[in-house]
């Protein structure tokens, strides 16, 4: 096997033997041959749209293949195995529909011919052929800004399958998800030609986050600021960890009346803000941190627990019994949660200790998402113009377990009094329950939200940069990013097609960027790795 698409990878090169995720050769190999399959089909939707056939069950497919290989979100062969053949069988498919309308619908590339075998082993070893090395006539520079757009592709996809699940779809978006795919098959694309893929990645996923955002506060309401428990209630207990707020709303439903309180873990906490979840009397509070704390929390939590889409450490394998996933996890002893149906995970909460006492533990505050964010824009300017806030500060991203990331909590901590520090996803669980205080009533920490809530982020600094007729890199606002996986990628992406620069990224930069391609976002960018909290802000502030 080989795989570097995460920041934790073996070494900082690659894993080769096995993920430090957890990851198995078999499965890494199944995950090649999926994105393989996909590239081939992708030819082929492609080609429709040029005929004036777009198929809705190749695009959503797509998008949930592609999701299937992020880091940590999916290990279970059988169910590549599954994705693999059905690729197969909706290629063939629209193979006969192209012919129809007059479409090209013969290929010679491998990928959009490949017939899978029913042995597994066979999937495996062929697969082995296709990993992100194999192909070596490749020039580096050109595979480091493949696999670039590759990896922002899979968190694109990730958000698209969200959005998709909420009733938002756009065809531009899947689209560009099926441009992209067919290019990795491309040889005769230029360096400039990624760099010009890689770029709209980012204009895309910025596309897939605004749908997102528009399914979710259409649905829930837009977040309003909100304080969070961190302690918990005596009584039977449910904690919910990952990312779906379809299925917290389920679960919340599914458990009123019950003599169940249901907490968040890790990226559901800013669910806590959303007006129509916030309703339910029983939702309570956060409970436990985030990703590295996550097995000893959930060894310790006295309820059941639900997964939703979300990553499961490989040290959760000793203790699954009371852990249940609506997502694509495939921990053995992980228990699969089909169409919605809680019961299982209602019986384990209720034949479960849960809390014998109250226990009280301070609280958070979390919703200010860019709707909450601009209804006290004016309040923000004036202080900003008066003098009171003097820098803002985006510390933002993914968390993980490697050594370095004391930094974000160290950096703010020493963020002056005077400025203010916007954050979201999961990195901000490092810090999120420092007490910063106020400037004349406004908060200086805020928590926007979720990972994909960094569309809200963004909305927030267009709106700020309008607001003082400047541009976003002339404003006083510096980005510190942290990263883990690839939904982060398209992040940073998407963030490099609006033109950011300065940004900060660690804790360290990704084993796939060749040292000419960040010459080329050093130029271009001014992109640049952390150093220490006091000499990046005495940079950045002087």
């Amino acid at each position: 096997m080989f795989c570097y698409q995460c920041e934790q990878t073996a070494k900082g090169e690659g894993c080769t033997k096995i993920g430090v995720c957890g990851k198995q050769p078999d499965v890494a190999a199944l995950q090649d041959l999926l994105i393989y399959m996909v590239e081939g089909l992708s030819l082929y939707a492609v080609e429709g749209r040029k005929v004036g056939i777009s198929d809705r069950d190749v695009n959503v497919f797509t998008c949930e293949a592609v999701f299937s290989t992020l880091t940590n979100v999916d290990f279970d062969s059988a169910r590549f195995v599954k994705l693999i053949k059905r690729c197969a069988e909706l290629r063939e498919q629209l193979k006969k529909r192209i012919a129809g309308a007059g479409g090209k619908s013969s290929f010679t590339e491998g990928a959009a011919t490949y017939n899978p075998p029913d042995s597994i082993t066979e999937l495996v070893a062929k697969g082995e052929t296709v990993n992100p090395k194999s192909d070596t006539s490749i020039n580096p520079d050109i595979l480091s800004l493949q696999h670039t757009t590759l990896y922002g592709l899979k968190g694109l996809c990730a958000y698209a399958d969200h959005a998709h699940l909420l009733g938002e779809e756009d065809e531009t978006v899947y689209a560009y998800v099926h441009e992209s795919l067919a290019a990795m098959l491309n040889k005769n694309l230029t360096l400039n030609d990624w760099v010009g893929l890689a770029l709209k990645c980012g204009e895309i996923n910025l596309k897939a986050m605004e749908l997102l955002d528009r399914g979710h506060t259409t649905r829930f309401g837009h977040p309003v600021p909100t304080t969070v428990p961190l302690g918990h209630k005596k009584g039977k207990a449910i904690l919910v960890s990952g990312h779906d707020l379809i299925d917290m709303e389920t679960i919340l439903k599914k458990t009123e009346g019950k003599g169940i309180y249901v907490y968040t873990h890790g990226e559901m906490l800013p669910v806590h803000a959303y007006p129509n979840l916030k309703k339910f009397s029983h939702f309570y509070g956060h409970y436990g941190t985030a990703w590295q704390n996550q097995a000893k929390e959930f060894a310790a939590f006295p309820g059941a627990i639900l997964m939703t889409t979300n990553c499961i450490q490989k040290p959760l394998e000793s203790y699954t019994d009371n852990i249940f996933t609506t997502g694509l996890v495939g921990w053995p002893g992980v228990k699969h949660v089909n169409n919605s149906d809680f019961s299982a995970v209602v019986k384990k909460a209720l034949e479960m200790p849960g809390f014998t006492q109250d226990e009280e533990k301070g609280t958070v505050m979390c919703g200010f998402a860019h709707n909450a964010v601009m209804g006290v824009a004016g309040k923000v300017i004036e202080a900003v113009k008066g003098g009171a806030i003097k820098h803002f500060f985006l510390v933002a991203g993914c968390d993980g377990a490697k050594p370095g990331r004391n930094y974000y909590t160290e950096f703010v901590e020493k963020v002056p009094s005077d400025c203010v520090v916007l954050t979201l996803a999961c990195g901000k669980f490092r810090f999120f329950d420092k007490k910063l205080g106020d400037i004349g009533g406004i908060p200086r920490l805020l928590d926007v939200g979720q990972c994909n809530d960094a569309y809200s982020a963004i909305q927030i600094a267009v709106a700020l940069s309008k607001a003082f007729n400047c541009g976003v890199n002339d404003l006083p606002l510096s980005m510190i990013l942290s990263w883990y996986e690839q939904k982060a990628c398209a992040i940073l992406l998407t963030l490099l097609y609006l033109g950011i620069k300065n940004i900060r990224l660690g804790p360290s930069l990704p084993a796939f960027i060749t040292p000419n391609v960040l010459d080329v976002l050093v130029k271009n960018f001014n992109i640049m790795p952390i150093t220490t909290p006091d000499n990046d802000l005495k940079a950045i502030l002087g």
